[in-house]
């Protein structure tokens, strides 16, 4: 029988999980040790055998080098791969056409987009599907311990390869991957890279749950964290938009919460 194996830890995992499962292919899953008990019990529900590593990617590449060598499985990369950016980018498309059809007739679109940025496939996604349009895509990740990798390459012109950090974000612990980042940074499709600190991204965290009534993962807080706390992205909202503002789309990127830890965050 075919099998696949992968190195990612949330919606790629159970996706690719429920895939394999469908079309009677067998799956390994390789994920962190400290991954979220509800990612790692979803992607085994779908029917995936999962392999646990360390919490780096240089440990979870080595595990997963490992698995293909065992198994003779095929790598199904996370975000390094231009068919799973394109897949990833169909989001923006749908972001634009729903913004679109709720602004009516005499609706201009949206101005911008924050998306999260991890492995940079999504963002990179979502940056191609908004080229050509005029709408300005931002990527945006936590600052803890190293883990805004992809502004720190940004900004010095060269791609950060490793990222070790223990973020709440859990799901933006990766670096920024080579394809995703000569769509970021080598094609400037991607306007400018923000972070935040981890109290930031519980204060959106909480406005999420008590205002909107929506269950999200903290990695998915990220980009409202940077529209409401990040001060040099907002003072370059005003000075480019002035006293009109933009209409602004947030990309809020999953919702693998784990209910018994949750509460621990807001202590």
């Amino acid at each position: 029988m075919a099998t696949e194996a992968n190195d990612p830890q949330g919606n790629h995992a159970q996706a690719l999980s429920l895939a394999a499962r469908t079309n009677n292919i067998k799956a390994y899953i390789v994920m962190p040790e400290i991954s979220a008990l509800p990612k790692i019990a979803a992607t085994r529900d779908y029917g995936a055998e999962i392999i646990f590593s360390g919490s780096t990617s240089v440990e979870r590449e080595a595990v997963t080098s490992k698995v293909i060598a065992d198994t003779g499985a095929r790598l199904v990369p996370p975000y390094d791969h231009p068919d799973i950016v394109l897949g990833q980018g169909t989001l923006g498309l749908e972001l634009q056409d729903q913004v679109l059809e709720l602004q009516g007739a005499t609706g201009k679109g949206l101005d911008a987009i924050v998306a999260p940025c991890g492995g940079g496939g999504m963002l990179s996604g979502v940056a191609l599907s908004a080229e050509g349009t005029g709408i300005r895509v931002f990527g945006s990740e936590p600052e803890f311990s190293g883990a805004d990798d992809g502004m720190r390459g940004y900004y010095s012109g060269q791609r950060v390869e490793k990222v070790s950090s223990l973020t709440i974000a859990d799901g933006l612990r990766t670096p920024v991957g080579e394809i995703p980042w000569g769509i970021i940074y080598e094609r400037k499709l991607v306007s400018g890279m923000y972070n935040v600190t981890e109290d930031e991204i519980k204060a959106a965290l909480r406005l999420v749950y008590e205002r909107m009534k929506l269950v999200v993962e903290p990695s998915s807080a990220v980009p409202l964290a940077v529209a409401l706390y990040n001060e040099d992205f907002r003072s370059m909202v005003e000075k480019e938009a002035g006293d009109e503002g933009w209409d602004l789309g947030i990309v809020f990127s999953g919702g693998n919460v784990d209910l018994s830890s949750l509460g621990k965050l807001f202590l």
